[in-house]
C-alpha cells in the first residue's frame, strides 16, 4: 500500500508540473501575433522611438497616412518591393492600429509593459481584450440615464392614473354634490357666471366649473392604493438614493422590536396589531392603508395579530368565499363545463 501511495505521489507531480510547463509556454519574442501590431513594432510602424511624445506620435501617423492611404498610394523608387499598391490597405489598416496603441496613454503603457515583460503572456491576452471589449460608455452613465428614464416613466404613469380616478370620481352624484355645495359655499362657481365684456361661452363656463370640481375632490378626498396621488420619494431614483437611510432606519426599528416585545414582554400597539395583521394577511402597505377605517377596526376586535385567531378568521373567509362561489350562477355554468367538456378536450372533424 505505502509503495502504491509513493507512485500515485509521483504521478501527481509530474502532472503538476506538466501542467506549470504549459502555463510558463510563450513566443520567444515580446512580439505576440494577433495583439496589437503582431510582430512588428508599433513604434517602427510609425517610425518613432519609445520615447516619442503624444504630437510626435500624431505628426508620424498624418505623414505616413497621407502617403500610405490605399486612394493616394503610388509607389516610389525606393520603396519596400513588397508594399505593393494591392498591399497598401493591410499597411495603412497596420499603421491606424500603431496610432490607436499609442495615442491613448493606457493603451501605450498596456503595450510598453508587453515590451518590457514578454514572459507574461496570459496577461497580455486579458489586458489587450478586457480594453478591446470593453464598453465605450461608461455603464455608471447608462445606468442612471436608464434609472431616470425609469422614474420619469413612473411618475407619469401614475399621474395619469391619479388623474383618470379623479375624473371618475367627478361623475359619481354623492362626490360631484358634495363638491359642487363646496364651491357654492366659497364662491367659486359664481366667478364662471360672471357678465360683462369678457363674457365666456357655455363650453368654457362648463370646463371651468369641471376643473373647480374636480380640484375641490382632489383637496378633500385620500385616494389611497394603485390610483393614490403620485409622490416624489416612491420613484425609483429617490428609493435608490433613500435605500441607505430606509435600511438604517428599519435596523433600528427592527433592534427596538427585538427589545421591547421580545426581551421586555410589552404589549403590542395598536399601530404594531395592524402591522402584524397586515403581515399575516400578505398585504402591502399601501393595499393595506386602502382598507376603510372600520373595516380594520373589524380586524382589531377580531384581535387578529393573535395566530389562532387569524388561523380561524382565514378559514371563515375561505368558506364564505365557496358559499359565494356556489350561489354563483357563472361558477356553476363554469364547474358543469369543466365537468361534461374540460380545458384540454380537442375535436376533430372530418370532412
Amino acid at each position: 500500500m505505502a509503495a502504491l501511495a509513493a507512485r500515485r505521489g509521483a504521478a501527481g507531480l509530474c502532472w503538476l508540473a506538466l501542467l506549470a510547463a504549459l502555463l510558463r509556454a510563450r513566443p520567444a519574442g515580446a512580439q505576440v501575433s494577433g495583439l496589437y501590431c503582431g510582430a512588428r513594432s508599433c513604434y517602427d510602424v510609425l517610425g518613432v522611438s519609445r520615447a516619442a511624445d503624444k504630437a510626435d506620435i500624431a505628426r508620424a501617423y498624418r505623414r505616413l497616412a497621407r502617403r500610405l492611404h490605399p486612394d493616394r498610394f503610388r509607389p516610389a523608387p525606393g520603396d519596400d518591393p513588397e508594399l505593393a499598391p494591392g498591399r497598401a490597405e493591410e499597411a495603412f489598416l497596420l499603421l491606424a492600429t500603431a496610432y490607436e496603441t499609442l495615442k491613448d496613454e493606457e493603451t501605450r503603457q498596456d503595450y510598453d509593459y508587453m515590451l518590457d515583460h514578454p514572459e507574461e503572456y496570459y496577461s497580455h491576452y486579458y489586458h489587450y481584450y478586457s480594453r478591446r471589449l470593453s464598453p465605450r460608455v461608461d455603464v455608471r452613465v447608462v445606468v442612471l440615464v436608464s434609472v431616470c428614464a425609469i422614474s420619469l416613466f413612473q411618475f407619469f404613469s401614475w399621474w395619469n392614473s391619479y388623474d383618470k380616478a379623479i375624473t371618475y370620481l367627478a361623475t359619481v352624484p354623492k362626490y360631484r354634490i358634495q363638491a359642487t355645495e363646496i364651491a357654492r359655499k366659497q364662491g367659486l362657481l359664481k366667478k364662471a357666471k360672471e357678465k360683462g365684456r369678457n363674457k365666456k361661452t357655455k363650453e368654457e363656463i362648463r370646463d371651468e366649473e369641471e376643473n373647480v370640481i374636480k380640484n375641490i375632490i382632489k383637496s378633500k378626498i385620500d385616494i389611497k392604493g394603485g390610483y393614490q396621488k403620485p409622490q416624489i420619494r416612491d420613484l425609483l431614483l429617490f428609493q435608490i438614493l433613500l435605500a441607505p437611510f430606509h435600511l438604517c432606519s428599519y435596523a433600528v426599528w427592527y433592534c427596538r422590536w427585538v427589545y421591547n416585545f421580545n426581551i421586555k414582554g410589552k404589549e403590542y400597539g395598536e399601530e404594531e396589531k395592524l402591522y402584524i395583521i397586515r403581515r399575516a394577511m400578505r398585504m402591502s402597505e399601501s393595499q393595506f392603508d386602502s382598507l376603510e377605517d372600520h373595516q380594520k377596526e373589524t380586524l382589531l376586535k377580531r384581535e387578529l395579530w393573535i395566530k389562532e385567531n387569524y388561523e380561524v378568521y382565514k378559514q371563515e373567509q375561505e368558506e364564505e368565499l365557496k358559499k359565494k362561489l356556489a350561489d354563483d350562477p357563472r361558477w356553476k355554468r363554469y364547474r358543469r363545463w369543466m365537468k361534461n367538456e374540460g380545458p384540454g378536450r380537442l375535436t376533430f372533424v372530418d370532412d
